[in-house]
Parts: C-alpha cells; sequence; structure tokens
C-alpha cells in the first residue's frame, strides 16, 4: 500500500474503518458486515486487500451454527499505521537513559512517571475498587489504548489486544511498568504487569484487591 493511502483519509475509508474495528479484537466476516453494514462478498474483498497489503491477517476459528467461522485480526505491521507521534521521543529518551542510570534506578523512574501521570487523574481515585479499576481503564485508553475490564474468580485484570507505547515497548520492554504504576496507584491497590510482549505487545494488569 502507498504510504500516501495510510494517512488520516484512509482511515475514513471501508478498509481503514476495518482496521480501526479489528484494533485490540479478532473478528468474524459476519461480526465486520455487521458493524459496516456491508455484504458478505464486499467484506470478503476488503480482507482480501488487508491481507495482501499485510495488514490484517486469519488470528483464530469461532464455533459457527453450521460451521466455524475464522476471524480476523491486524498484524503488527497494521499497528504501525496509527499515529504515535511520541514513539520515537520515548525511545530514544530511555536509551539515554538507560546508559546513565542502573537498572534499579531505571525502574525508579518509570515507576515515578507512572505515579505523576495517575496525579491528573485525581478525580479518578474516588469511588469503589470496581470502579477506580474502570477508570484506570479509561485512562489507559486516553494514552491510545484499547483496554477491557475482564474479571475471573473474583479477581480483576484489564487486558488490552493492543498496547498505547507497542513502538517503545518492542525496544524496552521495561516501559510496561509505567503503565503498571498507573494503574496501581489509580487503583489503590497492587497490580501485576502480564504483558504479552511476544509479536504485536498486548496489555494485561492483573490487580489484587486491597
Amino acid at each position: 500500500m502507498d504510504k500516501t493511502q495510510r494517512g488520516e483519509r484512509f482511515f475514513e475509508s471501508t478498509r481503514g474503518r476495518i482496521i480501526g474495528l479489528l484494533r485490540g479484537s479478532s473478528l468474524t466476516v459476519n461480526e465486520l458486515m455487521e458493524k459496516l453494514k456491508l455484504t458478505d462478498n464486499a467484506v470478503r474483498a476488503h480482507l482480501l486487500a488487508l491481507e495482501g497489503d499485510g495488514l490484517v491477517k486469519q488470528s483464530g476459528i469461532r464455533p459457527g451454527f453450521r460451521k466455524p467461522h475464522f476471524a480476523y485480526g491486524l498484524t503488527s505491521e497494521a499497528e504501525r499505521l496509527f499515529p504515535k507521534a511520541y514513539d520515537l521521543l520515548l525511545n530514544e529518551l530511555i536509551s539515554v537513559l538507560q546508559v546513565r542510570l542502573e537498572p534499579n534506578a531505571m525502574e525508579a523512574v518509570l515507576r515515578e512517571v507512572g505515579r505523576a501521570l495517575a496525579q491528573h487523574q485525581s478525580a479518578r481515585k474516588q469511588g469503589g475498587f470496581e470502579s477506580r479499576a474502570r477508570n484506570a481503564l479509561k485512562a489507559l485508553n486516553e494514552l491510545g489504548g484499547v483496554a477491557r475490564i475482564e474479571k475471573k474468580d473474583g479477581r480483576l485484570a484489564i487486558s488490552s489486544g493492543s498496547c498505547p507505547f507497542a513502538a517503545t515497548v518492542a525496544k524496552h520492554p521495561q516501559v510496561c511498568q509505567l503503565a503498571e504504576a498507573l494503574v496501581a496507584d489509580i487503583v489503590g491497590a497492587p497490580v501485576q504487569e502480564r504483558c504479552d510482549r511476544n509479536g504485536p505487545a498486548r496489555c494485561r494488569f492483573e490487580i489484587m484487591q486491597a
């Protein structure tokens, strides 16, 4: 795909809308048909073109009434389409800090930045435990994530199919500690980062109720 097709106007096109819908979640042809109000053949034609561009791939199978349905998701190349003006600056800043600081000091700085970001979310530290967890989710989404809350066995986790710091995490995985500190400070409870950095970065923060 020509670079000129990857700007803001691209995201207004049908293929751009498909990319947006697939960010953070995988969808079947039927699900895309419903969201886009298009025919089966039209959706498949767009997916085929996006696959050819290396932006979309089959990412699993969903059970169906008569037969299984393929689900589609984004490739790591597609994640680069989304504007992240801070990527270069953040990468270079962390590279410099790594040279100047010991690992423990580096971790402390990143966590301090996460807590500082949380200070701008002071109104979100109010309410009950689950309310604060939802507020932490909103804070991550405002940074560029596509997160959701999962609840299992009475425990909460915030997970995202895409990472707001994906381009930086690829080179500096310790940046996840910044997001962990942000979530922990808003929720007011211990948080364990369990992010998946194999392939496109996917966030996961498990919250331990205080």
